[in-house]
């Protein structure tokens, strides 16, 4: 169990238009320059958006692996342990932060190519 820096790095490949931004001891995650992840490489740790019901479930389940990070809006951001996930859950994890921010279509086109349940994403 656990993912690398590297790992988590090129499973962003797999979600279209994903654009990266140093931000000093970060790198902030986006689609059409909307924010939906943050890197910390030197603590291998991810912020990922994510519902504020999800980010609730996740951190009362494995506190060892999930923070809360913080709230915004209707959304719930949580910070992953990379050690403490297996790459298959995270990439779950990642899909659905970037469902939550890219447009609708774009996540039609994505979830069609890729098989994912049929759910309808907030924006």
């Amino acid at each position: 169990m656990g993912v690398s820096v590297e790992e988590f790095l090129e499973m962003l490949d797999e979600l279209p238009e994903v654009k990266m931004s140093h931000g000093g001891e970060w790198i902030g995650l986006k689609v059409r320059d909307k924010g939906f992840g943050y890197l910390w490489e030197a603590t291998e740790t991810v912020g990922l958006k994510a519902t504020i019901e999800e980010q609730i479930a996740l951190v009362a389940e494995r506190p060892e692996v999930f923070e809360v990070q913080f709230t915004a809006g209707r959304f719930g951001w949580v910070v992953v342990h990379l050690d403490k996930i297996d790459a298959d859950e995270l990439f779950e994890l990642v899909a659905e932060a970037w469902c939550l921010t890219a447009p609708k279509q774009m996540v039609a086109d994505f979830e069609a190519a890729h098989e994912i349940g049929q759910q309808v994403h907030p924006r």
